[in-house]
C-alpha cells in the first residue's frame, strides 16, 4: 500500500518523526487508516483524501463527542486540507472479533454497547443537520435504486416512496428535539478498551435524529448474527433507564421496526451497489442476513404500507431466499 503526500512532514510536525507506519485492511470507503509506532507508544493515521473523502465531519463530531463526555479518541494532529488525522489509537480489540472469542461475554458487552447510547442519549443533540424525511427517502431509495434492477425486478418506485412517508411520519414527529444518531453503531465498530468503556468510532456522518436508530444498527447488525432473544432483552433494558411507561414503551418498538425496515431496506441498496457500481462482491453474503432482519420489521402492523408493498412488487421466491442469489 503506497503512503499518502506528506506523510512524513504531517508526523514530524505532530512529534512522531522517524515512527513506523503499519497499513491496516479497508473496507468500503476511500479511507486508509495506518498504525503508527514510536518506541512504547502508538496511534492511529487516517487518510481520508479529498475529494473523494473529507476529514472534518469526523473530526466536528469526534471533538463534540469528546466535549460531552463519550469516548470518541483523541485527536492528536490534524491536516484537514490533505485529509489526514493523527488520532488515539483504540487497540484491536473490535467488539465483533472479541465476541468471536469470547462468546460467553455477549450479553455484558452489548449491555456496555446500550449503556453507551443511552449516555449519548442523555447529552443535547449535537451541531448536526437533522435526520429528516428527505434523508430518509434518499436512503431507502437505495433499494429500488440498485438491487431491484441486480434482481432483475421491476417495481413501482413512486408507490414505494408513498408508503415510506405514510410509515415515517409518526418518527419525524416524535424524534423532535432529537438526539445525536452515530448512523453506523455496531460490532465492527465499536472498540472494547482495558477500562471497560466502549469507543466509538466511525461516526463522520452524525445526524440529529430518532433514539432507535443506533439501537436498530446495533441489534440488527449486517455483519453478525444477533439472537432475536438478546435482541428484544437489549431493546427492554434500554427502555429499562429511559423515561417511558407501557404507551412510550410500545411507540417506541414501533418506531423501532419503522427505522429497522428503513435501515435494512437501505443496506440491502448499498450492498447491491458495492457490487455493481464498485467491484465489491462479497457484501452481497450479508443482504439474506440483513433481509431476515427486514422481514421481521415489515411484520409490525406500523410498517403496514409499506409491507404491502413488498407483497405486490417484490416475488415471493426472492423473498423465501432472502433477498440472496445476486452475484
Amino acid at each position: 500500500m503506497s503512503l499518502p503526500d506528506g506523510i512524513e512532514h504531517f508526523l514530524a510536525s505532530a512529534g512522531w518523526q522517524g515512527a513506523s507506519i503499519e497499513p491496516l485492511p479497508g473496507d468500503a470507503s476511500f479511507r486508509r487508516y495506518f498504525r503508527i509506532r514510536d518506541g512504547a507508544k502508538s496511534a492511529m493515521l487516517m487518510d481520508a483524501p479529498p475529494p473523494h473523502e473529507d476529514p472534518g465531519p469526523f473530526l466536528d463530531v469526534a471533538h463534540w463527542l469528546t466535549e460531552h463526555g463519550h469516548r470518541a479518541p483523541a485527536i492528536y494532529a490534524e491536516d484537514r486540507a490533505r485529509g489526514l488525522v493523527l488520532l488515539e489509537d483504540f487497540g484491536s480489540d473490535r467488539m465483533r472479533d472479541w465476541l468471536d472469542i469470547h462468546p460467553a461475554a455477549e450479553l455484558e458487552t452489548y449491555r456496555g454497547a446500550i449503556d453507551a447510547l443511552v449516555k449519548l442519549h442523555r447529552s443535547p443533540p449535537g451541531p448536526f443537520p437533522l435526520y429528516d424525511i428527505a434523508v430518509y427517502q434518499r436512503e431507502v431509495a437505495l433499494f429500488p435504486e440498485w438491487y431491484c434492477p441486480a434482481a432483475g425486478i421491476e417495481v413501482d418506485a413512486a408507490a414505494y416512496a408513498d408508503a415510506w412517508d405514510q410509515v415515517m411520519a409518526p418518527v419525524i414527529t416524535r424524534q423532535v428535539p432529537g438526539i445525536t444518531v452515530l448512523r453506523d453503531y455496531h460490532a465492527e465498530n465499536i472498540m472494547l478498551l482495558p477500562k471497560g468503556e466502549q469507543g466509538l468510532i466511525d461516526f463522520q456522518d452524525a445526524l440529529v435524529g430518532h433514539p432507535a436508530y443506533d439501537i436498530v444498527s446495533l441489534l440488527q447488525d449486517a455483519r453478525r448474527d444477533v439472537p432475536v432473544e438478546l435482541e428484544r432483552a437489549m431493546l427492554d433494558h434500554y427502555l429499562s433507564q429511559v423515561n417511558g411507561g407501557s404507551e412510550h414503551d410500545a411507540q417506541f418498538a414501533a418506531d423501532y421496526a419503522r427505522l429497522g425496515a428503513q435501515r435494512n431496506a437501505k443496506i440491502v441498496g448499498i450492498f447491491a451497489r458495492l457490487w455493481k457500481r464498485d467491484g465489491k462482491p462479497r457484501y452481497l453474503a450479508f443482504i439474506p442476513r440483513v433481509w431476515e432482519a427486514l422481514e421481521r420489521d415489515l411484520a409490525h402492523p406500523a410498517l403496514e404500507p409499506v409491507a404491502r408493498w413488498f407483497d405486490a412488487n417484490i416475488p415471493q421466491d426472492v423473498r423465501e431466499r432472502r433477498g440472496g442469489g445476486l452475484g
